[in-house]
């Protein structure tokens, strides 16, 4: 693919990987959109990197991505690449009974519905560009739960098979699907997450080296992108399923002794 000249559009964009893959992009003379609901982060990513264009939009809401695809296709319709990116990760004890309905569901609607939704919202419009993609961020945990954050496991597995389900059904146009599925990766996502005590045996990448990965594989063409550990995961799911699980298991332990 080729990864100048685009007009891109990242959601999630204002902070993490969606900001260093604006940042990597930019650089490479592509124009870039940005969107996320935090306000703030989006004006310092604006005063950071003033060409980026940033729209606030909350993917979890249908009338936020209707508003926003009109004002896209209406201001740069030469929009070709949509990156989805947006995402969130909580770690939850399904034991917990002070959890509401809502709450315990916020990441499919981030992580899983608004992907598919920006997806479908956003395919007729890609499909009349001579080259156009659509870049899924899933994660390695696509391919083995992490039992304390279940509900973000699931939306990233889900999205990795929605993202190989979307490259079949695209195969006869000119639209290029990838999934670009991170390891942990040094951002505000992880350190939220995951103490440094719980990092035992997992290496964590810059966020500057996994996307400068991720922005090799996309020129190569290379379709589903696993920088790092992401890599061992995918291939240890199909070797021991049952013994990577257990690794990825022991957070749980600690969550159990803390339950009053």
């Amino acid at each position: 693919m080729k990864i100048s000249g685009n007009t891109i559009l990242i959601t999630g964009g204002a902070s993490g990987i969606g900001l260093e893959l604006a940042q990597q992009l930019l650089a490479k003379g592509n124009k870039i959109i940005i969107t996320g609901r935090d306000q703030a982060k989006l004006k310092k990513a604006k005063e950071n990197f003033p060409k980026i264009i940033t729209i606030r939009t909350d993917v979890s809401k249908t009338q936020d991505i209707q508003a926003m695809y009109a004002q896209v296709v209406k201001e740069f319709p030469e929009l070709n690449i949509l990156i989805n990116n947006a995402g969130i990760m909580k770690n939850i004890n399904l034991q917990n009974s002070d959890d509401s309905l809502e709450a315990i569901t916020e990441e499919i609607e981030i992580n899983l519905n608004g992907p598919i939704r920006m997806t479908k919202i956003f395919l007729e419009h890609l499909k009349t560009k001579s080259e156009a993609a659509i870049v899924n961020v899933s994660s390695g945990l696509a391919f083995v739960p992490l039992p304390i954050s279940p509900v973000y496991c699931a939306t990233k597995a889900g999205l990795h098979s929605f993202t190989q389900s979307l490259r079949v059904q695209l195969k006869n146009t000119n639209v290029k699907v990838f999934e670009l599925a991170p390891p942990a990766t040094e951002t505000e996502l992880l350190a939220g997450t995951m103490k440094r005590e719980d990092r035992k045996g997992i290496s964590v990448m810059s966020v500057q080296e996994m996307v400068g990965v991720a922005m090799r594989g996309l020129e190569t063409n290379k379709f589903e992108i696993c920088p790092g550990q992401s890599k061992q995961l995918r291939f240890m799911s199909r070797l021991a399923p049952n013994f990577i699980l257990k690794q990825l298991s022991k957070p749980v332990e600690k969550m159990h002794s803390m339950r009053t």
